[in-house]
């Protein structure tokens, strides 16, 4: 998903999050409070030590699917290192939903997916602005991308594809995908994935102290996609 300058905010919309501190700042004391090195966190979350170490200097700004993964290799929920609204109804209406992004990105999400028992699905609409360029994703889990407004340069595997209004993208998250708005306009879209994000889930601590992520297999290394 997601490099989710300042917040895009639809016009209904009230941003959530001002005057939290830095996601950079909070998942680097995250990681010394677990006692781990940029390499551990980075075998743990599968992303690049040199991409967690500009986070952690807030020299970039993870999309909101990496940082859920940065978040499963220190053993935190995603809900640490940002302010999200929580649906519990299922119902989100338009003109009510909070918008709120990753940090200082300029890309936007308004949340539809709502938290109960058992639930697979986080779904989001996606505001991403003129000229954005997201990292390179892999991940578990699969991803249906839809297009509402604007278009976009998807890159899935390789292969660079132009979506427009009415496109959809269902795909394996642990295929190699970014998406580049390469237009002056912004796009909106939405994205929904079986990528754990705000979701709550068992501890993942042991009696080491050392999130339990961090004993699994890791998931596949990406690096940033550059310009």
């Amino acid at each position: 998903m997601s490099d989710p300058s300042e917040d895009t905010q639809a016009p209904s919309g009230k941003s959530a999050g001002a005057g939290q501190p830095k996601v950079g700042a909070l998942v680097r004391a995250r990681r010394r409070q677990m006692h781990m090195t940029l390499q551990t966190l980075s075998d743990a979350a599968g992303v690049s030590v040199g991409y967690l170490s500009q986070i952690e200097r807030d020299l970039a700004m993870p999309s909101l699917g990496t940082l859920a993964q940065i978040a499963q290799g220190l053993g935190a929920e995603l809900n640490h290192f940002i302010l999200a609204p929580a649906i519990d109804t299922g119902l989100s209406r338009a003109e009510g939903r909070m918008v709120f992004s990753v940090g200082g990105s300029p890309v936007s999400y308004e949340r539809i997916g709502a938290d109960f028992a058992g639930n697979q699905l986080s779904s989001f609409v996606i505001t991403i602005p003129p000229g954005h360029r997201s990292e390179v994703f892999s991940h578990e889990g699969e991803e249906l991308v839809y297009m509402l407004e604007g278009e976009i340069l998807f890159g899935l595997d390789g292969d660079d594809t132009m979506l427009s209004p009415g496109d959809g993208l269902h795909f394996r998250g642990i295929q190699p995908h970014y998406w580049w708005n390469k237009t002056d306009a912004p796009v909106r879209l939405i994205w929904t994935g079986t990528l754990p994000l705000f979701r709550p889930r068992a501890s993942q601590s042991n009696e080491t102290g050392q999130p339990q992520s961090a004993l699994k297999p890791a998931p596949t290394k990406t690096k940033p996609h550059r310009k």
